[in-house]
């Protein structure tokens, strides 16, 4: 049966960034999906409460709270997950931090921060998972990339570097990778009110703006985005590597 290839029971995820927003969404996704799932992010309070509701479903979670702009640390998280679960099948890349202000005003800090959490932890959680994978001659790594991955919008420059970054390293990988039937893809989430914009709606002038330029008339909510996640976590996207995947209410069509 067709519908059998969206199933994930058996298979063992890490969703970085689980924590909150967008990263909460798809955990619950992939657990409601049949994976078990290990839930990453720098505090421990919100991963415990969605470990619980998992469990509850009758999925095994493990909440790890991990520094994961460390490299090192990032390798611990996954020695617990593969002792905890002895595989990884998944891995979902979902960290994000942001700094809104112009170019002009930009420090070494704000860059070396924003960097860190955005675009060098996608990559050694990649590599570190990765290596797992490589074992196995199977897996999925989904990360999240940005409208700012291929467009440009004012104050955010750092940012926007950081996730076009994470969309050519999707490319790269997947390109790497394919011999070992790992895919590698990016969804691309247009407008979502999530903790990281919540300032932005803030200011109504810029939340009208925003809603002009979405056709389907509204911002994206987490739930928006766990169909798509579902399947390039399961079998049915197994002919499917190196896209990018624009999740935005059409907002790159118009």
């Amino acid at each position: 049966m067709v519908l059998d290839k969206f199933s994930l029971a058996g298979k063992t995820a890490i969703v970085i960034g689980a924590s909150r927003g967008l990263g909460q969404g798809m955990a619950r996704a992939l657990g409601e999906a049949g994976a078990d799932v290990a839930l990453v992010a720098r505090t421990s309070s919100s991963l415990e409460e969605l470990e619980k509701e998992l469990k509850g479903r009758g999925r095994r979670s493990l909440a790890l709270p991990t520094d994961i702009s460390q490299p090192m640390a990032i390798q611990r998280m996954v020695d617990r997950v593969l002792e905890a679960f002895g595989r990884i099948d998944i891995l979902i890349n979902s960290q994000g931090t942001q700094v809104r202000k112009p170019a002009v005003e930009m420090t070494e800090q704000d860059w070396d921060g924003l960097m860190a959490v955005n675009l060098k932890s996608v990559f050694f959680s990649c590599l570190t998972v990765g290596k797992q994978m490589i074992k196995q001659k199977k897996g999925k790594i989904i990360n999240v990339a940005s409208l700012t991955s291929v467009i440009g919008l004012p104050n955010i420059s750092i940012y926007g570097a950081s996730k076009g970054g994470v969309a050519q390293l999707t490319k790269a990988l997947a390109v790497e990778w394919a011999p070992y039937r790992i895919n590698v893809n990016a969804i691309l989430p247009g407008y979502y009110e999530t903790a990281l914009t919540a300032d932005l709606f803030k200011n109504e002038e810029r939340a009208r703006w925003v809603l002009s330029r979405i056709p389907l008339g509204r911002t994206g909510v987490p739930e928006d985005l766990a169909g798509t996640v579902v399947f390039l976590s399961s079998e049915a996207s197994d002919y499917i590597t190196g896209q990018i995947i624009p999740i935005d209410g059409g907002w790159l069509a118009s």
